[in-house]
């Protein structure tokens, strides 16, 4: 049953918005209820979806690395689309899938990893001259930002 936050819930919400780690007897202060009403408040608010989860924040250096999250659009100018380019383009750690493509553009490319947008360059190098063959051009989409993908 889906009820309606009174204000004393959304406080307490607002609280652990600030700090989710906070003691129950630090928010009960913060709150005037004892600390045995902001627990059963806290898994009444957890029961009833009004609290789904909890997080991390990380500043810098928090994090072993930033995944980038890309799709990437490769033409090649010798339109190249054997089994050794797809086999090469593959084998790549940060391409999570290889489909070719009907149209302007030759591949498409789901990326994802990687410690900064700095490393994109080399890799986009990389793309082109896969499997042999001449240049091409890349075009690069960003879907997911920097960060870690949500839990």
């Amino acid at each position: 049953m889906k009820r309606i936050l009174d204000p004393l819930d959304e406080r307490i919400i607002a609280e652990l918005r600030l700090n989710a780690r906070a003691a129950h007897a630090e928010l009960a202060a913060k709150v005037n209820l004892s600390r045995n009403a902001v627990r059963q408040r806290i898994e009444r608010l957890e029961r009833d979806g009004a609290i789904q989860g909890y997080t991390v924040r990380t500043g810098e250096g928090g994090q072993a690395s930033s995944n980038i999250n890309a799709v990437i659009f490769v033409y090649r100018y010798d339109r190249m689309r054997g089994a050794e380019v797809l086999q090469a383009l593959r084998a790549m750690p940060e391409v999570q899938q290889c489909d070719v493509m009907s149209g302007e553009f030759d591949l498409m490319l789901r990326v994802g990893g990687g410690e900064s947008g700095a490393g994109a360059q080399g890799l986009e190098g990389d793309i082109c001259v896969a499997g042999g063959g001449e240049h091409g051009d890349v075009v690069c989409v960003v879907v997911g930002g920097l960060g870690t993908q949500p839990a």
